[in-house]
């Protein structure tokens, strides 16, 4: 029997057979039939009434997954794949999600879309993100252009950070030490140290909340055959005030910083290198909201600078700016019927300096006069919840981009729920478009940049069910279907010379996510999701066709609690740069599993909770990148005293 065949045995076994639980999503949290989602709708509706699976990791399981990052604990999510979670600290990530890419993937953070210019792909560095910072995280995946603009492809990702205590005065602290090594190393010296601080409280209607963390990792080479550890080093400071003026009538306004510095190697040879990336994020913003007697007009305004220094052979600094202004107006005709009517604007520029071959000192290369664009875009979103067990989300948006003009994007998610005498069972499907514009670097940037780029468009169309057993359990399975025109690729125009295109193929990528979570016994839960994804081979570089997560949650007693998870990876190809061929190679990648274990302890009630976790459990020998280093058996323990 191959492998494949033996997981989804073991998956489909561990459904029927265990088929009584609490409701949840995907292998991480709780789900009750009151809780609410508000990303597809920016409305907050119950979960049973959305017409899509939506993944939701509460604060609960944050604290269940202490000593992880905020890419790490994305990355258990079905249809999710973080390429470089697995790896040094350092490692660049790449996000595949229903065999899309980085520029596909929006974040949010407190409802406001973070894109980054300096990045190739537009995309947002979740490295930069204190995980000790994030109060809940919501996951919508499939095309969602409508409600959130170029970009939302593939997934949205809805983080939201901690608001303040509602006593005048909290203090929290988190420590973590741990080891960070490979599959060869068994010193298990501490080389991962993590810290955070946080002061909040309300008075009155005064709310505040300071908090500060920090990050240092050691021990690991940033490739596989390097002696030379590389090290990364984060720094991270949030401040978030706000007033309630009256009962209809609140501001909250933040400000922070975010940097890092990251080690890393020859990636072209692979071999040991002093290689330096230093990264600098400033972020300040404002968030209004007025309530009225059926509905609120909120503003989500935010200005975002982030400052990239490559030292390496090939030296070069980024600067890039973003302007994000979302102004939507919520209406709730009756409590069938909900509305949005909004307006985004952006704007963003970018500007670069690199030395040229032969110079010494740093030359512009990417003049911000431009590389430069602004988007205006109005959309609406309709809700509808029937007594009778209809629902319907649909939306519409209108792109106005400045340098592609108008494109039109829609959205159709109707879903049915039936009330049985032990549950519920839904069906959903969905329909959506959505648009992608080439980033600024893909268009200006002086050796690859095309500045005849064509945006990207996407069709994704979705069908499925979810089961609930109330107070049991819920299974939900959906299959996607997403449709890719005019792909932005990176290809060889001969005699070494490489330039962003578009490519006049079409492609599709399609498969199923299984989501079930189960209750063994009152305090024992099991929880499993598995994705199947088939991409076009042109597409398929670091994508798993088949994987997996699954977790046994046992809460011991009131004080204890512990959890062992799985995870499994199947085989995936990747590509290298021959120097004697002067070609791309493709390698296949073995399949890989993980189990890790976590353990806590309330030491004192509502107070201090210590914890530990073992990551990597049997050492495994595998490789996530083609010749870069991968974490072995590692461990961390570590504590988190609230007062």
């Amino acid at each position: 029997m191959n492998t494949k065949t033996l997981v989804f045995g073991m998956l489909a076994i561990g459904i029927s057979t265990l088929g009584i639980a609490q409701q949840q999503t995907d292998s991480l949290t709780i789900e009750q039939l009151d809780e609410v989602v508000v990303t597809d709708s920016k409305f907050k509706l119950k979960r049973e009434n959305s017409g899509k699976v939506i993944t939701k990791i509460t604060q609960e399981d944050l604290k269940r997954l202490q000593g992880k990052s905020i890419a790490e604990i994305i990355n258990n999510t079905a249809g999710i794949e973080i390429n470089g979670t697995r790896s040094n600290a350092g490692q660049n990530l790449n996000y595949f999600v229903r065999g899309g890419r980085n520029r596909q993937v929006l974040i949010l953070i407190d409802g406001i879309a973070v894109t980054d210019a300096s990045q190739i792909a537009n995309d947002y560095d979740l490295r930069l993100l204190n995980a000790d910072q994030v109060e809940s995280i919501e996951i919508l995946k499939g095309a969602s252009s409508t409600l959130y603009g170029t970009g939302a492809a593939s997934a949205v990702i809805n983080i939201r950070l901690k608001d303040a205590s509602k006593d005048a005065f909290a203090l929290n602290l988190r420590s973590t030490l741990g080891t960070n090594q490979s599959q060869d190393d068994n010193d298990y010296g501490i080389e991962n140290v993590s810290n955070s601080v946080s002061i909040n409280g309300t008075i009155d209607k005064f709310s505040y909340l300071a908090s500060f963390g920090h990050q240092f990792t050691d021990g690991l080479s940033a490739v596989s055959v390097g002696e030379d550890a590389d090290v990364f080093n984060t720094h991270n400071g949030f401040l978030k005030l706000g007033y309630q003026f009256s009962d209809h009538f609140k501001v909250n306004t933040y400000a922070s910083f975010d940097t890092f510095k990251a080690e890393f190697d020859d990636g072209f040879g692979l071999v040991d290198a002093d290689n330096l990336s230093i990264t600098d994020q400033y972020r300040i913003g404002v968030s209004p909201e007025f309530n009225y007697k059926k509905g609120s007009i909120t503003l989500n305004a935010a200005y975002n600078n982030i400052e990239r220094d490559i030292q390496s052979g090939f030296p070069t600094q980024f600067s890039a700016e973003s302007f994000v202004g979302d102004i939507y107006n919520r209406y709730n005709f009756s409590d069938t019927f909900y509305t949005v009517l909004g307006v985004n604007a952006q704007q963003n520029d970018i500007e670069s300096f690199s030395i040229p071959f032969g110079g010494t000192d740093f030359e512009q290369a990417i003049n911000p006069d431009d590389a430069t664009f602004t988007i205006v875009d109005p959309y609406a979103n309709m809700v509808y919840v029937s007594d009778f067990g209809l629902n319907v989300n649909a939306g519409l948006r209108l792109n106005n981009h400045s340098e592609y003009g108008n494109h039109l994007v829609y959205s159709l998610n109707p879903s049915f729920k039936k009330d049985l005498s032990f549950g519920y069972i839904k069906g959903l499907a969905s329909y959506s478009t959505s648009f992608i514009a080439p980033s600024l670097y893909q268009l200006f940037e002086p050796t690859y940049g095309n500045v005849d780029l064509k945006p990207e468009e996407n069709r994704t169309i979705e069908v499925g069910t979810e089961l609930n057993i109330k107070d049991k359990a819920t299974i939900s399975v959906v299959y996607f279907n997403r449709f890719e025109e005019q792909f932005v690729d990176f290809v060889d125009l001969g005699n070494f010379v490489y330039q962003y295109a578009n490519s006049d193929e079409d492609f599709t990528a399609s498969g199923f996510e299984l989501v079930a979570d189960v209750a063994l016994m009152k305090n024992l839960k099991f929880l499993v999701n598995g994705t199947y994804t088939k991409v076009e081979e042109d597409l398929n570089l670091r994508i798993p066709e088949i994987k997996v997560n699954a977790a046994i949650n046992y809460q011991l007693n009131d004080k204890a609690f512990m959890s062992l998870s799985y995870q499994y990876n199947d085989s995936r190809d990747d590509s290298f740069y021959n120097n004697v061929t002067f070609m791309n190679e493709t390698v296949n990648l073995k399949s890989y599993s993980l189990v890790d274990f976590y353990i806590s302890h309330k030491v004192i009630d509502n107070c201090m909770t210590i914890f530990a976790n073992v990551n990597n459990i049997l050492n495994e020998d595998y490789e996530e990148l083609l010749g870069y280093t991968t974490k072995g058996r590692n461990v961390n323990v570590g504590f988190n005293l609230s007062l």
